[in-house]
């Protein structure tokens, strides 16, 4: 069985939605990810899962979260060659950059190696249930996309 982990900053809720759902959809494909907030891990734990997905908010005009910080600098570390990822979040459209966490995510994962199951899945602000659904199926490519390289 394939081992998925889904690491995620949400400071109001927003992004922890998308991780859920997403998680949901991964599960209803047979496998049970692992849930985790960035606070609770370390990149080099990475290492451990064949598919690795990533969600934060967009802070400010375009910056990772706080929280995501050291984790980001720790990427520098690691090698992900072989494992499938992806990225979500929250963000403010309000702002010049619309979710460029995710963007700075999504780059770094793939310089350290990793392979893009999707591609950067933003919302505004609060989840729609639309979205919530989307966020679903894309749980279940992953999923899929990961039984096609086992």
């Amino acid at each position: 069985m394939s081992k998925v982990i889904i690491v995620y900053a949400s400071m109001s809720g927003n992004t922890e939605e998308l991780a859920e759902a997403i998680a949901a959809g991964i599960q209803e494909a047979g496998i049970e990810p692992v849930l985790k907030n960035v606070m609770d891990t370390n990149a080099s734990e990475l290492q451990q899962y064949e598919g690795v997905l990533l969600g934060a908010y967009t802070w400010g005009d375009g910056d990772l979260p706080d929280e995501y910080e050291d984790f980001y600098a720790e990427m520098d570390d690691i090698n992900l060659e072989g494992r499938k990822f992806g990225v979500f979040g929250s963000a403010d459209s309000s702002y010049t950059y619309f979710g460029k966490a995710v963007d700075t995510l999504e780059e770094k994962l793939a310089e350290i190696g990793g392979e893009k199951v999707f591609d950067g899945f933003k919302v505004e602000l609060n989840p729609s249930k639309d979205e919530k659904q989307l966020c679903h199926e894309l749980g279940l490519k992953f999923a899929a996309a990961l039984s096609l390289s086992a």
